[in-house]
C-alpha cells in the first residue's frame, strides 16, 4: 500500500485547499477534536504532516506524525526542517508507544485495510498509543457513500467500484482524484458500518459515535448553499470518534 502514497505527498498538501475540504471536512475534524492545549496528540497516517501541523498550530503541546509511507514522512520532515513547529514524524510503528496519548486522529486511513485481518490491525494500531480514557477520531468511507457515476466529481474526485456489490466488505474502490489538472488513481476498500463499529469496539473504543461534516459559513457565502446540497445529502465520509475505555471526567 505504501508505493500509491509515495509519490503523492504534493498533492495532498494542495487537496487542502479543494472546497469540500477547505470548508466541510477540515474544520468539522478540527472542531470535533476540541480544546487542544496541553494535550498530546499522535496524527496516525499523517501523510504529509497537513493535519499534523494544524493540531500543533491549535494549542497542542506534544504532536507525533506517524505514516507507513517514508515519501510522505519524508516530505513531512522536510516541512518541518523549514518551520519549525517542534512536531516529530515516524515511520516505525514501533517506536509509538502504547498508552501515550490523549488523543489520535487519523484521517481517510481505514479505507486501505484490504481485508478483516487488516482492519482490526488497523484498529489496534490506532487506539493502542491511547490513554485510558483518550480519544479517538477518524474518517472512514461513509458506509452510504453515493453510487451514483460522477456524483463527486463536482468537489474534485470520484469513487468507482469495479464489484457488481459494492456495499460488500473489502469490495475495492477507485479514488480518483480529478481536480484539475490531477488526475491520480488510489486504491480503497469499502466497509459496512457494522463491521468498522465491531472492529473498533474488539480493541476497546467505546462510546462511538458518528458524524457528518458541516459546512462552513464562509463555504456557504463563497460557493453557495447549491454547491454544497449533493455533497451533504449524501457525503463520501464522515467523523467516527470515541474513548478508550470510558471517558475521564
Amino acid at each position: 500500500m505504501t508505493q500509491q502514497f509515495d509519490e503523492l505527498a504534493a498533492l495532498y498538501e494542495e487537496m487542502a485547499s479543494w472546497p469540500f475540504r477547505k470548508y466541510c471536512e477540515i474544520p468539522s475534524t478540527i472542531e470535533k477534536a476540541g480544546r487542544l492545549e496541553g494535550l498530546s496528540v499522535l496524527d496516525f497516517g499523517c501523510g504529509s504532516g497537513f493535519y499534523t501541523r494544524l493540531l500543533k498550530q491549535h494549542g497542542a503541546k506534544k504532536v507525533v506524525g506517524y505514516d507507513i509511507s517514508s515519501g510522505m514522512v519524508d516530505y513531512a520532515r522536510r516541512r518541518e526542517e523549514k518551520e519549525q513547529y517542534g512536531i516529530t514524524y515516524t515511520d516505525n510503528k514501533d517506536s509509538i508507544p502504547s498508552n501515550h496519548f490523549d488523543l489520535v486522529i487519523s484521517v481517510y486511513i481505514l479505507p486501505y485495510a484490504r481485508n478483516h485481518k487488516e482492519l482490526v490491525d488497523l484498529c489496534q494500531a490506532m487506539i493502542s498509543p491511547l490513554k485510558t480514557g483518550g480519544r479517538l477520531i477518524t474518517l472512514p468511507l461513509h458506509p452510504n457513500y453515493s453510487l451514483t457515476s460522477s456524483y463527486y466529481r463536482p468537489y474534485g474526485f470520484d469513487l468507482i467500484s469495479s464489484n457488481s456489490t459494492p456495499r460488500t466488505d473489502e469490495t475495492p474502490l477507485q479514488l480518483h482524484l480529478c481536480h484539475p489538472p490531477y488526475d491520480d488513481f488510489v486504491t480503497a476498500y469499502y466497509w459496512r458500518e457494522k463491521t468498522l463499529t465491531s472492529a473498533l469496539q474488539q480493541q476497546g473504543l467505546n462510546d462511538i459515535e458518528w458524524e457528518n461534516f458541516q459546512v462552513t459559513h464562509e463555504g456557504r457565502e463563497i460557493l453557495g448553499d447549491s454547491f454544497w446540497e449533493a455533497y451533504q445529502s449524501c457525503p463520501h465520509s464522515l467523523i467516527i470518534s470515541g474513548y478508550k475505555g470510558r471517558p475521564t471526567c
